[in-house]
């Protein structure tokens, strides 16, 4: 049976960050997810995930400024230090959230940085990040977005991510397999899963077009659910959709996969 994480960054955004916790536990959630904790104190957060009993199964590494339109920094090759300090942070809040996993966002590639400039530059900070975290039990994790919805995103295919990590060279470097992202940039989903599989470590969904919950869009979801089921997948999967009216009216599809109906 499949485990969903609900992403407290998308769903639930009817209410208060740290109301989502409760809202996501009532709705049959037994993990959330979300892009960042920092914004809170880890205990406050962890108190939320102890009473509603929740695990804390992915959040993101420092990013930048998310406001100002910044999607991650391990590409920036004059940011390095800015960087390895959000390791130590990310550590910090995975530790005390009993976190095992924190993804890092590559970043858009900037002005006037080479290709090769900013791929030299995301190679060492992951190679830094993965020994860091993995010293520390918690793994790396990095993902593929699509450029449609950010734009000069420097990480954005599966085969040029799995290429990374081997430069990379760190047993301690997984792929988040974005679904959504995935359809968009290269779709042939199922074997793509299938052929790299011993090198997820989470999965994230959402329908396209729109990036709605499963049922909306083109995205045969009870065929990949089942898919990830043959393959013996046993990860959680991150709920990182825009609920197409509030979130509560969209978790039918949710109900019948947590509850193993067909």
């Amino acid at each position: 049976m499949a485990k969903f994480a609900a992403n407290l960054s998308m769903l639930f955004t009817e209410v208060d960050f740290l109301d989502r916790f409760e809202a996501a536990a009532k709705a049959g959630f037994q993990g959330v997810e979300y892009l960042f904790p920092y914004d809170y104190a880890a205990t406050d957060i962890k108190q939320r995930l102890d009473a509603n009993r929740l695990t804390q199964v992915l959040h993101n590494l420092p990013a930048g400024d998310w406001g100002a339109g910044e999607r991650g920094i391990a590409c920036h090759p004059d940011r390095v230090d800015e960087f390895r300090a959000g390791v130590d942070k990310a550590i910090d809040y995975a530790t005390a959230l009993e976190c095992k996993q924190v993804n890092c966002l590559a970043g858009i590639q900037p002005d006037g940085v080479s290709d090769a400039d900013a791929h030299r530059t995301l190679v060492e900070n992951l190679r830094y990040a993965a020994e860091k975290l993995k010293a520390a039990g918690i793994l790396l994790l990095a993902e593929p977005i699509n450029t449609r919805d950010i734009p000069g995103f420097f990480l954005n295919r599966t085969e040029q991510a799995l290429a990374l990590f081997d430069e990379v060279g760190s047993d301690n470097l997984k792929l988040q397999y974005d679904i959504y992202h995935m359809q968009i940039m290269e779709g042939d989903l199922a074997p793509t899963m299938e052929k790299h599989f011993a090198r997820i470590a989470h999965v994230q969904l959402a329908d396209n077009p729109g990036r709605h919950e499963p049922g909306t869009g083109e995205i045969n979801y009870p065929f990949l659910f089942n898919h990830l089921q043959q393959l013996g997948y046993d990860g959680w999967i991150g709920c990182e959709y825009k609920p197409k009216a509030t979130t509560v009216e969209g978790l039918g599809w949710f109900r019948k996969n947590a509850n193993g109906e067909q």
